[in-house]
């Protein structure tokens, strides 16, 4: 009896062994070539547990830029050429949906614009970028500039986490950007709402009692009646307030409650989509805050530069009777939208994008089948030798020539590129502006080192000191 458990133990050892090999290299001859790591787990652990740089290379000097995987779940295929990247968003969009995990969607919404494609997602995409047009967020830079305001004298002489504080800025922009400045008793309740459901955006879907899923799954359905009071009261009142929500609404997005053509929105699809929004503007553009940061007090000499840039226009409204900062000023800040370019492809906080095969597709001789993950890798063009002289370098001189065509996508690319992108970089300048010409910062303790979960941001948080700028040129006071 023995001897034939041993055999039938041997035979079922066997058996997962072929089995593990099977799932791990796959046999069908047109698959791109790559590993799919572990049963289910695939290499999931090993790319959100390493720099993601390494991760990627080691497997495009092994496979090329076209390799398989398998993370979260998903076998996926991987590309790392800007050519390829071009043809999964741009040429052959219509080939790749948009996708995300099932339980962002649930709590961002199924009607939010990044997880459609066809008519539906061109019409919602035109309504968002009319919110986003330089035209639409000019009057938007005395709003910023109020935010900011408030919140350096804070900083002063005081210890912060920065990527925390820029959170909470960002996350004001936000509001603005989705509401308008008008002050509706249900915009406080809108706050608390999002802020609980975003601790759940990162955790395990576990739909159980006490989980952060299940707490945040709560605060979503709340959110989604106040939203509803509040889109209710402005279709009452006909006057539509501002921003984003006004424009769903069929206003014009100026705060004047003028109607246009009315935008047959369903109060589902206008909440979702404002959630989405929120969503979309606040980690990372916060992240990006906090490299900028980080870059600047690194470099004395970058920073001294960019001093002098933000110092000439400060005189400027000293001069003009103190007036506060302008679209016009924005435009004047060549030095400081470089750093801003360059810290985008440097810190590359997007790292790659999902798409989906929504039928089998040939591409570049291998077959990526139906349901399979396309990732186009960012990061991986961003730091690559071939299109950027000396990669690992901080330097924003060499955007005084513009790069390559698909080089260069902190944003995306194609029609599911961020309409916002422009709104990011306003209120990026913005607060660099009154921080340069007011404050100083020096970074706390000794560690070292970068943090992935979701984006990738120095470790910590990057602690630092704000201090008072004792050689301000003047005050505006």
């Amino acid at each position: 009896m023995l001897p034939l458990l041993l055999l039938f133990g041997l035979l079922l050892l066997l058996l997962l062994l072929l089995l593990c090999h099977q799932w791990r290299h796959p046999n069908h001859h047109l698959l791109p070539p790559g590993s799919m790591g572990w049963p289910y787990i695939g290499e999931t652990f090993k790319l959100y547990t390493q720099n993601p740089n390494s991760f990627f290379s080691i497997r495009q000097k092994r496979y090329g830029d076209v390799f398989k995987t398998h993370i979260l779940g998903c076998p996926c295929v991987m590309i790392s050429s800007p050519e390829a990247a071009r043809v999964v968003l741009v040429s052959k969009a219509h080939l790749f949906k948009p996708t995300y995990p099932p339980s962002k969607e649930k709590m961002i919404g199924p009607q939010a614009l990044f997880f459609h494609q066809g008519p539906y997602h061109s019409r919602l995409k035109k309504l968002i970028q009319a919110s986003f047009l330089p035209s639409a967020i000019k009057p938007s830079v005395s709003q910023i500039e109020n935010i900011v305001l408030r919140l350096l004298p804070s900083w002063d002489n005081s210890q912060i986490n920065t990527l925390q504080q820029m959170k909470r800025f960002a996350f004001d922009v936000a509001m603005i950007s989705a509401f308008g400045d008008q002050q509706d008793l249900e915009i406080e309740r809108i706050k608390h709402l999002y802020q609980c459901l975003e601790k759940g955006y990162n955790s395990m879907p576990l739909d159980l009692p006490g989980t952060p899923f299940r707490k945040a799954m709560k605060a979503r359905k709340l959110l989604s009646e106040t939203l509803g009071k509040l889109i209710e009261k402005r279709q009452r009142s006909n006057e539509y307030g501002g921003g984003l929500l006004a424009v769903l609404l069929g206003g014009d997005g100026d705060g004047d409650g003028e109607k246009v053509e009315k935008n047959k929105l369903t109060d589902s699809q206008i909440a979702d989509n404002i959630i989405g929004v929120i969503f979309a503007a606040q980690d990372t553009t916060a992240s990006v805050l906090t490299w900028i940061l980080k870059y600047l007090h690194d470099d004395h000499h970058l920073l001294e530069a960019v001093k002098k840039e933000q110092d000439a226009i400060f005189e400027e409204r000293v001069r003009e009777g103190g007036r506060g900062l302008t679209w016009d000023d924005t435009r004047r800040m060549a030095l400081t939208s470089r750093v801003i370019q360059e810290t985008l492809r440097t810190a590359s906080v997007l790292s790659f994008t999902f798409r989906e095969a929504v039928e089998e597709v040939e591409f570049e001789g291998y077959l990526i089948p139906r349901g399979w993950k396309v990732l186009p890798l960012f990061r991986t063009i961003h730091h690559s030798a071939h299109f950027f002289t000396h990669p690992e370098k901080f330097d924003p001189s060499r955007f005084e020539v513009p790069p390559r065509p698909n080089t260069y996508m902190p944003f995306g690319n194609g029609v599911h590129s961020c309409p916002g992108s422009e709104m990011a970089k306003l209120e990026i300048l913005v607060l660099l502006h009154h921080l340069i010409i007011d404050y100083r910062w020096k970074v706390v303790g000794e560690e070292s080192g970068i943090q992935y979960g979701p984006f990738p941001v120095p470790k910590g948080g990057l602690p630092i000191k704000v201090f008072s700028r004792k050689n301000k040129i003047t005050s505006l006071n």
